[in-house]
Formats: C-alpha cells, structure tokens, sequence
C-alpha cells in the first residue's frame, strides 16, 4: 500500500520578487516523510495553476494537503506531525 500525500500550493510575488516558497515546503516535507516511512509515502506537489492540479474542493484554501484524497488542512502550514499521524493510522488500518 502507497499512502499519496499531495499538496497544492502556489507562487507568492513579494517585494524581492516571486517565490515558490510552498514547492521548497513541500519537498522538504516529503525528505521529512520519505525518511520516516520510505517507499510507503509518495508526496506529490502540485502548483494552482499547473494543467494536472487536481481540482480544489469548494472554500479550499492554499496550501491544501490532502492524504489519499481526504482533505487534511487548508490554509494551514505544513505541519508534518499533523501529517504523519494521518498516516500511521491509515498504516495501523492496513
């Protein structure tokens, strides 16, 4: 069983120009993810308006993390301790 983590997130203009601050998160998360449960996680990141984002549930906010297509946070930060007990259960169910 592989567990999909996917983020939605987007590039934000500031004064020093236009960052893509939530890609950076989402890659250092799944190192965070990849080392602790290995091949069973894949984490995938998607930019808004990138062609094959999967479309945002209604009131979503950026960033979206949704686990297996359940919605987990939005318009939260990335909390990878939030994150990982979603998946622990879905481990401790298969």
């Amino acid at each position: 069983m592989v567990i999909t983590v996917q983020i939605i997130g987007s590039q934000i203009a500031c004064a020093e120009g236009i960052k893509d601050s939530w890609r950076d998160m989402a890659d250092w998360a799944r190192g965070q993810l990849t080392n602790r449960f290995g091949d069973a996680v894949r984490v995938e990141y998607y930019d808004l308006f990138d062609p094959n984002c999967p479309p945002l549930p209604d009131g979503a906010q950026l960033p979206l993390v949704s686990i297996n297509d359940e919605v987990i946070t939005s318009g939260e930060k990335l909390r990878i301790p939030t994150i990982r007990r979603h998946i622990e259960a879905l481990l401790d169910r298969a």
